[in-house]
């Protein structure tokens, strides 16, 4: 028996037309996983350049091309509604920015398909009538992925009704290896942060604090996971502060669970964040974590119980917050293992997609609609 047996069937298309992989693509592809699994049928439009298109294919899902240059490009909307029109679809989900604005100019009918968009990043939305008709007229529903994401969209003016908080979750299984406890053959912490190299994930100011603590007498090598436009200028400071020897630019790293099971502690200093994927992963890795308090991030993690919050572009507090842990083992593992069993218990992939395939039903039971074909 499956989560969905005693459901009926849904046709679902999903349209994510970003061509580099992240988060967002990430919980995508997991969700179309769960639902073919589960026996819906799901379409996925989306770049044909991308991982998404080729890992989906791999799943005999139907995938699509889609490109979309940016919010403005209307070039796509005439095909879109032919196939929205001649699919019967019972859901329509956009799952990126650039895939909510094509709403706006998609056919509607008075019963289905229904048209839900995922909301994932923590900028204020501007307090528009063209953000009132989007979410509150275009779409029946939006998925925001943290709290902070769902106050944020009422402030601009989203009716509170359509908005479903629905936390990302990821795997733990692939990190059970990375839980265990590394063994250290130096008597230097390691740090990880795993993040696109972009100003707000907040390197500069980790990069700060590392100074401070070097001066101080700390020894700590510090693995940064990612690329980005601030590569060159990051790598630059690095030196300029004389971190070349404890700095390491690791550039994109496919292998998560791999790189986890080198680090003692992972660190987020973003400036921004919708929720913080790489700390739902560095948790399943019973990992201790450092993070900024913004956006989604004081939603996964428990100060001073799971890991240690610190203010945004506070260089001193997160130097304290390094030092603190830096400087007491037990406290690394005793965090790291409350942090594992608070992802287990509420944050699992598993989870998100039995939330989102719950929100899908409850939206077109709203009107009574008929869905599908029975679950064999």
């Amino acid at each position: 028996m499956t989560a969905s047996d005693h459901r009926r069937r849904l046709k679902i298309l999903h349209i994510d037309p970003e061509r580099n992989w992240g988060g967002g693509e990430a919980e995508v592809f997991a969700l179309l996983s769960y639902f073919a699994e589960w026996g819906h049928r799901n379409d996925l439009l989306t770049h044909p350049d991308g991982r998404l298109f080729e890992q989906s294919r791999a799943l005999n899902i139907r995938t699509i091309p889609l490109i979309v240059r940016n919010d403005l490009d209307l070039r796509p909307v005439p095909r879109l509604r032919r196939l929205i029109r001649d699919g019967t679809y019972d859901i329509v989900h956009l799952h990126t920015k650039r895939a909510h604005a094509l709403s706006l100019w998609l056919g509607r009918g008075s019963v289905r398909p229904k048209y839900v968009v995922t909301r994932r990043m923590d900028y204020p939305e501007a307090h528009t009538c063209y953000t009132r008709y989007l979410y509150n007229r275009k779409v029946d529903g939006v998925v925001a992925i943290s709290r902070k994401i769902s106050e944020l969209l009422i402030e601009a003016g989203v009716e509170r009704e359509r908005i479903h908080l629905i936390y990302t979750g990821i795997d733990p299984l692939p990190f059970e290896a990375a839980a265990r406890p590394r063994e250290v053959q130096t008597e230097r912490i390691v740090i990880g942060m795993a993040a696109v190299l972009e100003e707000r994930k907040g390197h500069f100011f980790l990069l700060e604090a590392a100074r401070r603590l070097k001066a101080q007498g700390y020894q700590i090598q510090y693995c940064l996971a990612g690329e980005g436009s601030l590569r060159k200028s990051l790598e630059e400071t690095a030196t300029r502060l004389g971190l070349k020897d404890e700095v390491h630019f690791l550039g994109f790293v496919s292998d998560m669970p791999a790189f986890l099971s080198k680090v003692d502690i992972c660190i987020l200093p973003s400036l921004l964040e919708g929720l913080g994927v790489s700390v739902l992963e560095a948790m399943a890795a019973g990992k201790a974590v450092i993070a900024s308090r913004v956006g989604g991030l004081p939603e996964l993690v428990i100060d001073n119980v799971t890991g240690l919050l610190v203010t945004p572009r506070d260089i001193e507090g997160l130097a304290n917050a390094i030092s603190t842990l830096a400087g007491d083992k037990s406290l690394i593992r005793a965090m790291g293992k409350k942090g594992r069993e608070r992802l287990k218990e509420k944050f699992t992939m598993e989870q998100t997609a039995r939330q989102v395939e719950d929100y899908y039903f409850s939206l077109l039971e709203r009107n009574g609609t008929e869905t599908g074909s029975t679950l064999e």
